[in-house]
């Protein structure tokens, strides 16, 4: 009798696909704040403007103060906070052009493509570059702001200043700055050409005042009292002050950044909705 033939072993199947061996998970938030935080910090750009703008806030404030403080002048019952005004207006250009740089530099190289590769959601990425800039130009600007505005009540015979003056001076000016970058960047976004966009926010910031100084006409008196009143440099001066700078009405103190953030906020919706509709 014959044996029976032995049953064949079957060949294993061969393992699907690739399998890698690092750990491989979901990105998130994070992960894109951790790319964009590599970028800021490390293109000269950051370190050009934001050093400009340190030195223009030192420089200037601290210049102002020197020249008060020589003349002998007692600014009576004002503090000496609002002198810090006069560094912040100069310093705004520096943060105007590091926020359209911080995305139109990456449309004018091409390396957006490599970004919304890398990261397809592109809300991910422009919420990622919204947080990493504020956050940035908040810390670097209250830092100084602080420095300039101890200098300045040191220097300068004025009034003790209140608790209210010096949040305004500071933390008030600092956020300020972030939202006035802020809105640079997102009409960077809108724009997406540096040029264009620096041209387009140093317009916002100078043109309604300049424009308002030839509105010699009583019918435009209106307007020319609304442009006074809302020009970034006018709001800016607002923020050192509880009343009204400019007359009866208007707003003052943290009235002007609730403004700015409001002002902020659309043009930020309007370049997230056209970042998911435009190609790259």
């Amino acid at each position: 009798m014959t044996a029976p033939a032995p049953t064949p072993t079957p060949t294993p199947a061969p393992p699907y696909g690739y399998v890698s061996p690092i750990p491989v998970r979901r990105a998130h938030l994070g992960d894109a704040l951790a790319s964009e935080w590599t970028k800021i910090r490390s293109v000269r750009s950051t370190v050009w403007t934001l050093g400009t703008m340190v030195v223009l806030m030192l420089v200037i404030g601290l210049g102002v103060a020197a020249v008060a403080a020589s003349e002998g002048g007692n600014m009576g019952e004002e503090s000496a906070l609002p002198l810090g005004f006069f560094g912040m207006l100069p310093a705004s250009i520096c943060v105007i052009t590091l926020g359209v740089l911080t995305i139109s530099s990456e449309y004018g190289t091409g390396m957006i493509r490599t970004t919304l590769t890398a990261c397809p959601s592109r809300s991910r990425v422009l919420t990622a570059k919204a947080i990493v800039f504020f956050l940035l130009v908040f810390t670097v600007s209250l830092v100084v702001a602080f420095g300039v505005a101890t200098a300045q009540v040191a220097m300068v015979d004025a009034a003790e200043p209140t608790g209210a003056e010096w949040a305004r001076a500071t933390v008030g000016a600092a956020g300020f700055m972030a939202l006035l970058g802020l809105l640079s960047m997102a009409v960077g976004a809108l724009v997406r050409h540096s040029a264009g966009a620096i041209t387009v926010m140093i317009g916002v910031l100078l043109l309604p005042l300049v424009a308002a100084l030839f509105m010699f006409s009583p019918a435009l008196k209106g307007l020319q009292e609304a442009l006074f009143t809302y020009s970034v440099p006018s709001q800016l001066i607002a923020l050192y002050s509880a009343r009204p700078p400019f007359g009866d009405s208007g707003p003052a103190g943290w009235e002007t950044l609730l403004i700015l953030a409001g002002a902020t906020a659309v043009v930020l919706g309007g370049a997230f909705a056209l970042l998911n509709k435009r190609d790259v």
